[in-house]
């Protein structure tokens, strides 16, 4: 079985996901897995001979990380054997190793119409889709894994994992528990359970798994940082402000420490201060989406859609399905006056999360601009239907019939 711990803790930000993905895959040593039927075909005959050297060549390349000389050498095979699953499976870790997450379900789904015994394409379309945070697509295939192998340390971390950033924290603790025993020592482990227990308001267990935290991590910022946002996650802002402080006070370019305090100040409506951090992680982690979103949302709040709009714009740059992002660029459009600009982009942010009953008043707004009365009043009456779900979704939190928020959007 492939090495599959964390070799270090990763801050998580409980939305589309700041798990930093191809560096999470390649830590769990799954980028991609060969499957156990990709032994190179055995034909006889001077045709069958020329077939399995073009699939033993592919081969060696893939285990050389030669990625291009393995996708030309398996797409060579299947010019001549079209009907070859382990050459598609091997096609689709080629794919996958090399971001193309997309090519890679495609030739995964094709070996698996070929071969639905073939062992290891659950794995592999399940990676896929978690590489894309289609995690709702990647669960079912982590639950097929885990069926097939119920003592699979691994299927269970992956179908853990997947809930856990769905938000489904009862199916993530029914998956994570089996194996504690095996993970006391993985603080990845550990910090995903005690986000999970906090929510579902079982308070000792949580306690347990963050003591459990603090004997494995030691006094080390990362620690801290993965403290604070257990403690954020569940509204103890006390408790978080004062581990993320020990954080960027042990490290001050902890990746994901800035933004996490960021998102506590804001919480508290200090904006001067979560602004100032938020500027602080994107120096420190240009390449992520989520503070450039938060800075511009601090900007159009304020009014100000000249300093919003290039920010929303990055953080789209970076991960174009955020539809935070895209229903702050759809206001900023439309306090410059630019309505169509701001109809495109809140329709995109409603197809997105159309349950979002803000996006719906924004999007009527619009309509209004562009006297189209009728498209406006039908926006209105989908914000006030969600506002009430979400007025009552609060109430049941509240009486305690339903786990508490997992934080801000």
């Amino acid at each position: 079985m492939c090495q599959r711990r964390l070799n270090a803790p990763v801050s998580v930000r409980v939305i589309a996901s700041t798990l930093l993905l191809s560096a999470l895959l390649a830590a769990l040593g799954l980028a991609g897995q060969s499957p156990s039927g990709g032994a190179a075909p055995n034909p006889s005959g001077p045709s069958g001979e020329n077939l399995r050297a073009i699939f033993e060549r592919a081969q060696r390349a893939l285990a050389a990380e030669d990625y291009a000389g393995a996708e030309r050498g398996f797409k060579e095979f299947l010019k001549l054997d079209p009907q070859s699953a382990a050459a598609y499976s091997n096609l689709g870790v080629v794919y996958l190793r090399t971001g193309k997450s997309k090519e890679a379900i495609q030739a995964f789904e094709t070996a698996r119409k070929l071969d639905s015994n073939m062992v290891g394409v659950d794995l592999n379309l399940g990676l896929a889709y978690y590489r894309k945070q289609d995690f709702n697509q990647a669960v079912p295939y982590f639950e097929r894994l885990l069926a097939a192998q119920p003592d699979s340390v691994q299927a269970h971390y992956l179908l853990g994992m997947s809930y856990f950033m769905l938000r489904k924290y009862g199916p993530e603790v029914t998956a994570l528990e089996p194996i504690r025993d095996q993970e006391q020592d993985d603080l990845d482990f550990l910090y995903m359970l005690a986000i999970a227990y906090g929510q579902l308001k079982r308070s000792s267990d949580s306690v347990r798994t963050c003591e459990q935290l603090v004997r494995v991590g030691g006094d080390t910022p990362h620690l801290h940082l993965l403290l604070g946002k257990v403690y954020l996650d569940t509204y103890q802002n006390g408790k978080a402000q004062d581990e993320l402080d020990k954080a960027v006070a042990g490290n001050p370019k902890l990746p994901f420490a800035h933004f996490d305090l960021g998102v506590l100040y804001q919480r508290l409506g200090q904006l001067d201060l979560a602004a100032a951090e938020f500027e602080k992680e994107i120096a420190i982690s240009p390449d992520e989406p989520w503070s450039y979103e938060s800075r511009g949302t601090i900007w159009i709040d304020g009014g100000d859609a000249d300093h919003a709009i290039p920010l929303f714009q990055k953080a789209l740059a970076l991960n174009p399905k955020m539809p935070d992002s895209l229903a702050g660029l759809g206001k900023a459009y439309l306090r410059q006056g630019k309505t169509e600009e701001a109809i495109s982009c809140l329709k995109q942010a409603i197809e997105l999360e159309p349950g979002n009953g803000n996006y719906h008043y924004q999007l009527a707004r619009a309509y209004l601009k562009t006297g189209q009365r009728d498209l406006a009043q039908q926006e209105f009456a989908l914000q006030q239907k969600y506002q009430n779900e979400a007025r009552q979704k609060q109430a049941d939190q509240i009486s305690g019939k339903l786990p508490p928020p997992a934080g801000p959007q």
